[in-house]
């Protein structure tokens, strides 16, 4: 399997969707086609082998599966991990021939993706950087009364930087990088301790992804408890992912049923056969 330069071309495109807000948005381009998850789809399509594409995308998933950009601090870019990583763990994945739902072919793609991960912060921050010179162009309109370029500013100039640091990064490394992931291939054998690291770290990567997950989502020592069932469910009953959210769902129904039971209080009916004191009549009559 090989990437061809137009299929490089159709990966930076992709990859300026994701991380340009100006041209697809955060909420289709960052946070849906640059999810890994879905990245993943979409290489499995462009390359021509669906099942690989979706089988590396879900191995790089997990690693990130609780990735944010809290302040615009990124430990890891998603474009670079979806339509650079992805694509080169396919070549990678195919050059070995390995079957694509592997436990190695996933830790080949989960280790590809957070080399590239890395790298593509870099990619990040200079956009950013680039951007800030845009800005520096508005603030002089504005104070020239010029407001009327301050488009540009926002869907004009930010394509300038889009095309340096997202387009021509991920040509480049989609193109030439599956020729020397072909070449990884040839001077490194799969029995050698360089693969078998790269297959050890490969494996314990998703360790990271839970852990963050875990973080924002426990506050108590029993909220392991439902984050658990899935896990259980999955080992003892061998159900797939769609029983356990169904059951997952229905505990979900009861623990708001609870909690909404608590918030209620029954009212308490005024006693009609309660004596009335004497005393307290005269005090009225008088």
């Amino acid at each position: 399997m090989t990437i061809s330069w137009l299929q490089a071309c159709i990966f930076g495109l992709l990859a300026c969707l994701c991380s340009n807000s100006c041209m697809a948005g955060q909420a289709i381009g960052n946070y849906m086609i640059g999810r890994p998850l879905v990245g993943g789809l979409i290489c499995g399509l462009v390359m021509g082998n669906v099942p690989l594409g979706i089988a590396c995308g879900v191995a790089t998933q997990l690693v990130y599966i609780a990735l944010v950009t809290p302040g615009g601090t990124v430990s890891a870019d998603v474009r670079a991990i979806s339509y650079i990583g992805i694509p080169l763990a396919m070549v990678a994945i195919s050059s070995r021939g390995l079957s694509p739902f592997s436990s190695q072919a996933a830790n080949m793609a989960k280790s590809l993706g957070t080399l590239v991960g890395t790298i593509g912060s870099v990619l990040f921050y200079s956009v950013a950087f680039l951007n800030l010179v845009w800005q520096s162009f508005g603030w002089k309109d504005i104070e020239n009364n010029k407001l009327d370029r301050l488009y540009a500013v926002n869907f004009g100039w930010p394509w300038v930087s889009h095309l340096i640091f997202s387009f021509l990064p991920t040509v480049l490394m989609t193109h030439f990088g599956a020729q020397g992931v072909t070449a990884l291939r040839n001077a490194l054998p799969m029995d050698g301790i360089p693969m078998k690291t790269l297959f050890t770290v490969g494996a314990m990567l998703p360790c990271v992804g839970i852990a963050i997950l875990l973080r924002q989502i426990v506050n108590k020592s029993v909220d392991f408890i439902p984050f658990l069932v899935g896990f259980t469910l999955a080992a003892s009953l061998k159900l797939n992912l769609v029983s356990i959210t169904v059951v997952s769902l229905l505990f979900a129904v009861i623990m708001y049923e609870i909690e909404m039971s608590k918030g209620k209080t029954t009212p308490v009916a005024a006693n009609t056969n309660t004596p009335v004191d004497d005393d307290d009549e005269e005090d009225e009559d008088i």
